[in-house]
């Protein structure tokens, strides 16, 4: 018998049996994601034990009903033993335990802003069966801050002012997310909908606002120009005319 894989960690080492001496079971209906199963692998090993049935009652021995894709994504890895806990029960009871196993998974949820709080915590996302797009729906989801009630306007009418910046938007590139204004999503909003008119679609959008669109947004300060009365320019005129005279 071989030596065990280095990724069935050691209190699980009584129960790893030869990968080849098992089956799949023979009407499992979940399409599972065999890759994503094993690059949990390559990165956490097997952290809990498959379940096989002996298949005393059954006439088909040693049939998983739970871990199915967990020992197919093992054998493609090129594994030799899976570490697996054995029951004996007839068809009706393992048809049960394969449906369940999988129903159970279907019914439960997340709270998904600990799910992205959590993901993004990591160095990397191997392993997690999560990939960036994944997170990046997460953080979409995310629910906006509240306002916040401040003590006072600042009016002197004693009413509550609301500080609004805090709820506005995101503006997000790879992990990295950070809180926007409203006036700089109307910013954002009105540079988008130039670039989008300007070249039929937003193909390159993210290197013109890199690039350009920071400088096109700052304006040049407007500059007054005065203007003299029309009574000022006409006395500007006499006191020329005098000057005139008084020279000749």
């Amino acid at each position: 018998m071989s030596a065990a894989p280095v990724r069935i960690p050691e209190s699980l080492l009584p129960l790893a049996v030869p990968i080849d001496d098992l089956a799949e079971y023979h009407r499992n209906p979940r399409a599972g994601d065999v890759d994503a199963i094993a690059d949990s692998l390559r990165v956490n090993g097997q952290y809990k034990t498959i379940v096989v049935n002996c298949g005393t009652h059954t006439g088909r021995p040693n049939e998983i009903l739970a871990g199915n894709h967990t020992w197919a994504a093992a054998k493609q890895l090129g594994w030799e033993q899976i570490a697996a806990t054995f029951i004996d029960v007839g068809d009706e009871a393992a048809a049960r335990i394969v449906v369940v196993d999988n129903r159970t998974s279907d019914l439960a949820g997340y709270d998904s802003e600990l799910l992205a709080d959590i993901l993004e915590e990591l160095p990397n996302l191997d392993g997690t069966g999560y990939g960036q797009d994944d997170l990046d729906k997460l953080l979409d989801h995310r629910a906006m801050p509240a306002t916040i009630d401040l003590p006072s306007d600042g009016q002197g009418t004693g009413a509550m002012a609301k500080l609004e910046y805090l709820q506005w938007g995101y503006l997000q590139w790879s992990s990295m997310r950070v809180q926007i204004t409203a006036a700089e999503v109307e910013t954002l909003n009105q540079i988008y909908e130039r670039y989008t008119t300007e070249n039929r679609g937003d193909l390159g959008f993210g290197w013109h606002l890199l690039q350009e669109a920071h400088t096109e947004a700052a304006e040049a300060p407007a500059v007054e120009v005065k203007t003299a009365p029309a009574g000022d320019e006409d006395e500007g005129h006499e006191d020329d005319e005098g000057q005139e005279d008084e020279d000749a």
